[in-house]
């Protein structure tokens, strides 16, 4: 796929729960991606700036057959959060990729298992959302460990698609509940072999994708490891810096 420049006007953003903000931009005439690719993104003369610079990469969190592109980030006490933060509705931002090969696997007949941490869950979001759209015949698991309810984005979302689609199934957990003022009767815990024998016909043979903070992809990757995963059927993806 050609990788080439683009500009994106932000048309909303909304806080999905605690500091985790989604932001939608208009999709660009042309731009085309697969899902669980990512792009880089350019502030245009933002008001703050550090020596990071002003562009950073994200992973796009909506299907490649919505109008629109969705990142969602943690925003951090750093000059490119906060101007991202404030930027006004209508604003522009240059917008470079599609980048990665962190895409769904192209055998339906192996089920896709999706281990989230944290804001690791993006592109997950398009995987499956596109899947879906397209009712593509894989079976797809996602486990995503949160610190809590009001902590995981998209928590609702994913349970109503849940409820609406026969070939996917969605396991969150929580694993700080002490600090959670919710009820919460689901799975709790770090996700673990025994977790996953819980829900999965088997633990060999589906394709593994590992999304979230380098903490966790080294957890699930001792997990899996542990439990006899081959490693060729592990895809990794690290979210650094949130």
């Amino acid at each position: 796929m050609i990788v080439t420049e683009y500009r994106a006007r932000l048309k909303d953003k909304q806080c999905l729960s605690g500091d985790t903000t989604a932001f939608y931009f208009e999709r660009p005439p042309g731009f085309e991606f697969n899902a669980g690719q990512y792009v880089d993104i350019t502030l245009i003369n933002p008001p703050l700036t550090d020596p990071d610079g002003n562009i950073r990469s994200f992973s796009i969190a909506s299907s490649p057959l919505e109008d629109h592109l969705l990142i969602v980030t943690q925003v951090r006490d750093s000059a490119f959060k906060r101007a991202l933060q404030n930027l006004p509705c209508g604003m522009e931002v240059e917008v470079e990729g599609p980048f990665g090969s962190f895409v769904l696997h192209a055998r339906p007949e192996k089920p896709a298992i999706f281990l989230a941490g944290g804001i690791g869950i993006a592109p997950f979001c398009s995987m499956i959302l596109s899947a879906v759209s397209k009712a593509l015949p894989y079976q797809l698991y996602l486990f995503y460990s949160s610190p809590r309810p009001e902590a995981m984005a998209f928590l609702g979302a994913l349970q109503e698609l849940e409820k609406k689609t026969l070939n996917f199934r969605f396991i969150p957990t929580m694993t700080e509940m002490g600090q959670s003022h919710r009820l919460w009767t689901g799975e709790t815990g770090f996700i673990c072999s025994e977790m996953l024998s819980r829900y999965l016909p088997r633990l060999l043979g589906p394709i593994y994708y590992l999304a979230g903070p380098p903490r966790f992809v080294a957890g699930m990757l001792k997990v899996l490891k542990h439990a006899g995963v081959d490693d060729n059927d592990v895809r990794c993806e690290e979210f650094v810096g949130y």
